[in-house]
């Protein structure tokens, strides 16, 4: 029903309409529909500043391999053994964006200096989204922003500052 090309904007577009409609039940007034159309459109405008940050997340999945989120860790299968593996969340180190070969990758590392390379373009890929937002201090517009313009070949997004101990 939605147009292949405009299916990435529908959350945000929802989101907008959600947001407008909250501004509409404000301006009826009265001192229940203030609050109630504040919180509406409020709560809608966070929710379209997130959908959007999240939209660059999306690609046309033309790189090779697969990303999976299951039980609180990343896992990518790639057709090249070698490439693939999995870190847990909680393992998490540190999120770089890199150019290799003229194509950007996610490089994961983990605590113990395990590093795994994602490309930004791998299937299922704009699911690493929340999971990188649900990581302490992350800042996903600093993410979002790294993903939308050609930035340097290396760019550290994220580092843990608080270091859990392994056990």
């Amino acid at each position: 029903m939605i147009r292949p090309e405009l299916r990435p904007w529908a959350e945000t577009v929802a989101a907008l309409a959600a947001t407008a409609f909250g501004i509409w039940v404000f301006s009826l007034g009265g001192f229940i529909l203030w609050p109630v159309g504040t919180l509406i459109a409020g709560a809608s405008a966070i929710w379209a500043l997130d959908a959007r940050r999240r939209m660059r997340f999306h690609s046309n999945a033309s790189a090779p391999g697969v990303v999976e989120l299951d039980e609180g860790a990343i896992r990518y299968l790639s057709p090249d053994r070698v490439l693939g593996g999995e870190i847990p969340l909680r393992d998490l180190s540190e999120i770089r964006l890199m150019r290799l070969n003229e194509r950007r990758h996610w490089r994961l590392k983990s605590l113990d200096g395990q590093a795994l390379l994602i490309p930004v373009e791998a299937k299922g890929a704009e699911g690493l989204a929340s999971a990188f937002a649900a990581l302490p201090g992350v800042d996903m517009g600093r993410i979002a922003n790294a993903l939308s313009s050609d930035g340097p070949a290396i760019q550290t997004l994220w580092t843990r500052t608080d270091r859990p101990r392994l056990t």
